[in-house]
C-alpha cells in the first residue's frame, strides 16, 4: 500500500458538532450522479462501504444484519409472498434477501440512480447473483412513478429501502402520509405488508424522523409494528416500521417465525434473525416507547423532518 493510501481517511458528519472518521484503503468509485454524491470505498474495518451524499449506507461488515431485519420479517409474516416491490435498494442486498424466499416469483426493484446500481452490481460480490436472477426486474426510475404506473399490478410486500430523508435529497417525499395513503396502500394486495427503514431510533435520536414516520404510518394502516436494532456502522440504533393492511394481523410468535424460516428460506442459516431475536427487537426502551406514543406530527412535504446532512441539490442551491 502506498504511503498516500495509508494517510487517506474519510470523515462523515454525524451532527452539527461531531463527526467520525475511518481509514480508506482503496477508492472503487467516487462521483456525482444526477441525484446524489456516490462513493464506494474499501476500508480495513468495514470492508466495502457505499456512501450516498457523504452518509454511510451499507458496509460489508454489518449489512446482512440491516437487510435481514428489513426483508425477512414482512415476508415471513405474509402467508405466501409472491410479488415484492422494492423502493430503492440500489446496492442489491435487499433483493438478494427477498430472493432467498422460495415462494417469491417476481421482484420489482426501482432505484432512481443507475450509477448506484451499476457500480454495486459490478463491485459487491455478495449481490451479483441477485442482479442476475431472472425473477428480478430492475428499473432505474422514480419509485413512486413506477408504482403508480403499475396499473394492473398489486404486491404482497412493498419494501422501502430508501436513502434517509435529507433536506434536498431525492427520497424524503416518499416518507409522506400522502404517498403511503394514495399509492402504497392502493398497490398492496389483500393481506399485503409494507416495511420501511425509518432512520435513527436511539433514545437521543428517535425524534429526528423515526417517531414521525411511525405516526404517519399509523394514520394510514390499521396495524403498525416498530422495532429497533443497533447497527454499528450507523453509529446508532436503527428503526424499522412494519405496517399490516389486515387489522387482525399480529406479530408471529418466536416459535412460528423459526418454523417459517426453516420452511421458506434458502441458504440457511440467517446470520442474525430468528424468532427470539425478533421478539426482543420489539421490546423498545422507555424513552423510545414514550416518544412513539406521544408523537402527533404527521410526515408531509410541508412538515418534513430530516436527519443531519443535506442532499446534493440542496448544497448546489446553497
Amino acid at each position: 500500500m502506498s504511503a498516500y493510501a495509508k494517510r487517506l481517511w474519510l470523515e462523515e458528519d454525524l451532527g452539527d458538532d461531531y463527526r467520525w472518521s475511518y481509514r480508506v484503503s482503496a477508492v472503487l468509485f467516487s462521483g456525482r450522479s444526477s441525484y446524489q454524491e456516490v462513493d464506494l470505498v474499501e476500508t480495513p474495518t468495514w470492508g466495502k462501504v457505499l456512501l450516498l451524499d457523504g452518509k454511510m449506507q451499507s458496509t460489508e461488515a454489518d449489512e446482512q444484519v440491516y437487510h435481514e431485519l428489513l426483508v425477512h420479517p414482512p415476508l415471513l409474516h405474509h402467508t405466501n409472498p409472491k410479488r415484492v416491490y422494492i423502493m430503492g435498494g440500489g446496492e442489491g442486498a435487499t433483493a438478494r434477501e427477498v430472493l432467498r424466499h422460495r415462494s417469491v416469483e417476481e421482484v420489482v426493484m426501482v432505484d432512481i440512480d443507475k450509477v448506484v446500481t451499476d457500480i454495486c452490481s459490478e463491485h459487491l460480490e455478495r449481490n451479483i447473483s441477485a442482479f442476475r436472477d431472472p425473477r428480478l426486474r430492475l428499473i432505474n426510475d422514480d419509485a413512486r412513478l413506477q408504482l403508480e404506473a403499475a396499473a394492473d399490478a398489486s404486491f404482497d410486500v412493498i419494501i422501502s429501502d430508501l436513502a434517509d430523508p435529507l433536506d434536498g435529497g431525492p427520497c424524503y417525499q416518499l416518507y409522506t402520509q400522502e404517498f403511503y395513503r394514495t399509492v402504497v396502500m392502493r398497490k398492496l394486495a389483500p393481506g399485503g405488508i409494507f416495511i420501511a427503514q425509518s432512520g435513527p431510533a436511539g433514545f437521543l435520536s428517535c425524534r429526528e424522523v423515526f417517531t414521525s414516520i411511525n405516526a404517519t404510518l399509523r394514520s394510514v394502516f390499521p396495524s403498525v409494528i416498530p422495532y429497533v436494532q443497533h447497527i454499528p456502522s450507523f453509529c446508532d440504533a436503527w428503526g424499522y416500521t412494519m405496517a399490516f393492511t389486515d387489522p387482525t394481523q399480529v406479530p408471529l410468535s418466536a416459535e412460528l417465525m423459526d418454523t417459517r424460516i426453516e420452511d421458506r428460506i434458502d441458504h440457511l442459516p440467517l446470520r442474525f434473525l430468528d424468532g427470539e431475536t425478533f421478539t426482543g427487537l420489539r421490546q423498545l426502551n422507555k424513552v423510545v416507547r414514550t416518544a412513539l406514543t406521544n408523537e402527533t406530527e404527521i410526515y408531509t412535504v410541508a412538515t418534513a423532518r430530516f436527519i443531519h446532512g443535506a442532499g446534493v441539490n440542496c448544497r448546489a442551491a446553497a
